[in-house]
């Protein structure tokens, strides 16, 4: 399936390799390194792919985001994440005062944006909102809010009174929000937890009509799914170039360390998960762009590329010895990366669950 592609995409791919090995290999993560990326980027065209149309960006198609997703991991650089630019998640489609406030900020770079779906595990019920005029009175938190240690504002998902589930904007620095704590988690990303107390916020930062929110929530997190696929398996393909480089090298007793035949069958099987793993998700791809529903093929698409690429780093660590538990050697620093990912967005067990209920119950999805 990555092989065909047509002579633009193959193009593409060459031009997001070599961004890779120009401009993010070159660098180490420094104060103003970020910034560096996001105007090479800007420069090079990948900066707008994820960003709409209207608002000057490309509006990429889910393939060539694949695409160029795939090869930039396939080089494993720092700084990956600075490369797209903030596209409009929730916020898609927002008609104003959102738009003009929140959304073209966002786009631009000017404000950063906090994901508030899970609730704390002591919550006693879902964060909630009573209407008084033409305002929200929010209480209640939420205990992991992605982005959130750095966000201006959280696209909040809200049991409203007599409205249903709603995604709401809601500042940070507004009357009652409290950030409870900051933290980092295991891959290096900044989140936060926070507690709102009778928050005041107009009924126009709604995101969308009564009872859509969970629906826009989901189609949110569906999006980055595939995105995580898409890295992951770049990651994949680095991780076995290093691997074989590392196996052909001469071991102690003056042969190549790959010789053995267990080395051999240990890496033919990671070779063979990974090449399933590509297949499926450019595939995907491909059905995405068609217009086609794959909520559950996205969902497979991301338990089996993060549960695979976890796999793939944990053996190469074995085979390749305790030199790779050493902090800072590659594959460790990986091994952390790419742990978070099999929880992101849905633990793999409960995208299970889903799966099998959008077919036993739905009828959807397709092998």
């Amino acid at each position: 399936m990555p092989e065909q592609l047509t002579a633009d995409q193959q193009t593409l791919a060459r031009r997001a390799a070599d961004f890779a090995r120009d401009e993010l290999l070159v660098r180490t993560p420094s104060p103003g390194s970020r910034d560096e990326v996001i105007k090479a980027s800007k420069a090079a065209g990948f900066y707008t792919m994820t960003q709409p149309v209207e608002f000057g960006g490309q509006a990429a198609s889910a393939l060539d985001l694949t695409i160029v997703r795939d090869e930039l991991s396939a080089h494993n650089p720092p700084l990956l994440d600075a490369v797209f630019g903030p596209g409009p998640g929730v916020l898609a489609g927002v008609a104003e005062p959102l738009a003009t406030h929140y959304l073209k900020p966002l786009l631009a770079g000017e404000k950063r944006a906090g994901f508030g779906f899970t609730e704390p595990e002591d919550a006693q019920r879902h964060t909630w909102a009573e209407l008084d005029g033409d305002e929200f009175v929010i209480t209640g938190g939420k205990g992991y809010v992605t982005g959130g240690a750095d966000a201006d504002f959280i696209n909040t998902l809200v049991d409203v009174e007599g409205r249903g589930k709603t995604m709401i904007v809601i500042d940070t620095e507004a009357t009652g929000v409290t950030i409870e704590q900051k933290f980092a988690s295991l891959d290096g990303s900044h989140h936060a937890a926070f507690r709102f107390d009778k928050v005041r916020v107009p009924t126009s930062h709604a995101i969308g009509g009564a009872g859509q929110g969970l629906p826009r929530a989901m189609r949110q997190i569906g999006d980055t799914r595939l995105m995580f696929a898409a890295q992951c398996i770049g990651l994949m393909r680095w991780t076995l170039s290093y691997l074989a480089e590392n196996l052909n090298s001469i071991g102690r007793n003056g042969k190549p360390r790959g010789e053995s035949e267990v080395m051999r069958l240990r890496y033919a099987d990671l070779r063979i998960r990974a090449y399933a793993a590509r297949s499926m998700v450019y595939r995907t791809a491909r059905l995405a762009d068609r217009g086609e529903n794959i909520v559950n093929e996205g969902i497979a698409c991301k338990v089996f590329a993060t549960e695979t690429i976890g796999d793939i780093v944990d053996e190469a660590i074995q085979l390749v010895g305790g030199n790779a538990l050493i902090l800072g050697h590659p594959l460790e620093a990986l091994y952390r990366r790419v742990r978070s990912l099999r929880l992101a967005e849905g633990a793999s067990d409960i995208l299970r669950v889903n799966l099998s209920r959008g077919k036993l119950d739905l009828d959807m999805g397709r092998i």
